[in-house]
């Protein structure tokens, strides 16, 4: 048993949920990661597996079919996931983000209809917020939901038109949690947006009337999992499927979503690394030049090293970042800091790993290739390394306001 990314102070409930994902990622995931992934092939018997073990619904409360578990708890199984193969932990990832919108901001009406059903994984989740030309900019959106004329009963209707863009699980979820932009003649870009939940048929092509993804996009990594657009085109909708019931309040319901997420990705990216420093000092312990194994070399063991240093230090950062979520408090701060440090770090320990494997590293034969691949996406999802520093620069200013 290694060292390495323990946590301290679980419950006994914790450890033994823990335990038995450990054991399903051993035995079920890293055995046939590598082969589902260059046939870019989605896991369904895995997904199929999560379902049976509860994890779709891991943090839904009890009352709705759930686990009723933290941010913690599901952050750390997350980390186990990716640990063996990230675009699984990614499947389960906007699930994850949309359940929560909905738990925080979600009509009783709207946590009665779709709960249940995400916690046994019949309805799967998928979060969209970006579009083709606005990245990380989310008040250039242009994805507009227009208010039409109500219905016999009263309700008001409404017509979203515009295209969607970079969406995981676009294809295989059944619900999305869409961000647009609404008229409602606020001062404030941000004011003025509203998510809409929608639900569709899963597959490619038309899932919906007035709704089509259009193809998959492919990818250099981040196999298995579908990445999507979503194209509305005069779809049709009302405000029962405005998430909480009230438009205007899209952006702020968003980002409680993305803060969320960035401690999962935070949390993917060191499942990522500690599989890549697992490869690594195995191989570095077999591999020998100069009549002995290379793990003897000095120039290796101090990679090594530092592998293991950056591993722990963003595994460490992760979970405070998580418990400060779980306590209440805002944890901008803490989930920036996790996500930026954590990805960077992923990204070097990975790179270290591919270094110990020297030419066997391009091989597909070797995991390491397949975690070269993946770890890109961790420095770019839920927001890019300089909006991580963006949102950690302005907070600190925030915290340490010059007095003079």
């Amino acid at each position: 048993m290694g060292r390495l990314q323990n946590t301290e102070g679980l419950t006994d409930d914790q450890r033994e949920i823990l335990k038995a994902v450990k054991t399903f990622v051993d035995e079920q995931i890293i055995p046939v990661a590598n082969e589902l992934e260059h046939k870019d092939e989605y896991p369904t018997a895995i997904v199929e597996g999560m379902k049976e073990m509860g994890i779709f619904g891991l943090m839904i409360p009890e009352e709705y079919g759930g686990l009723g578990e933290s941010l913690l708890t599901y952050a750390l199984c997350v980390e186990e996931i990716a640990r063996g193969w990230m675009s699984v932990s990614g499947i389960i990832n906007t699930h994850f983000i949309v359940a929560h919108m909905l738990i925080h901001h979600g009509t009783e009406e709207q946590k009665q209809k779709y709960l249940p059903r995400m916690a046994a994984g019949e309805l799967r989740g998928a979060f969209s917020m970006s579009e083709p030309h606005t990245g990380s900019d989310v008040s250039a959106i242009k994805v507009k939901a227009t208010k039409g004329e109500p219905t016999a009963d009263g309700v008001d209707t409404w017509t979203i038109n515009g295209e969607k863009m970079w969406l995981t699980n676009g294809g295989s979820s059944s619900l999305v949690a869409v961000l647009t932009k609404t008229e409602l003649g606020e001062k404030s870009v941000y004011k003025n947006m509203t998510t809409f939940l929608v639900e569709k048929e899963p597959g490619i092509g038309k899932v919906g009337k007035g709704l089509e993804v259009p193809a998959k996009i492919e990818k250099m990594g981040y196999k298995g999992v579908d990445t999507t657009p979503l194209v509305f085109d005069g779809y049709e909708t009302t405000s029962a499927e405005i998430l909480g019931g009230e438009p205007g309040k899209g952006f702020y319901q968003m980002m409680d979503g993305v803060e969320v997420g960035r401690v999962n990705v935070a949390a993917r990216a060191c499942g990522l690394a500690m599989r890549a420093f697992e490869v690594g000092i195995e191989y570095a312990q077999q591999r020998e030049t100069f009549g002995k194994p290379i793990a003897e070399h000095q120039a290796v063991q101090f990679r090594l090293a530092e592998m293991a240093t950056k591993v722990e230090a963003a595994h460490q950062m992760m979970i405070m970042a998580a418990r400060k979520k779980d306590s209440g408090e805002r944890n901008d701060l803490e989930a920036g800091m996790a996500k930026y440090l954590a990805s960077e770090y992923c990204a070097q320990v990975v790179e270290d790993s591919f270094r110990i494997h020297g030419g066997y590293g391009y091989s597909k034969e070797y995991e390491i290739e397949r975690l070269y691949r993946e770890a890109p996406m961790l420095l770019i999802g839920e927001g890019t390394a300089d909006i991580q520093r963006m949102i950690v620069g302005r907070r600190l200013l925030e915290l340490y306001k010059s007095k003079s």
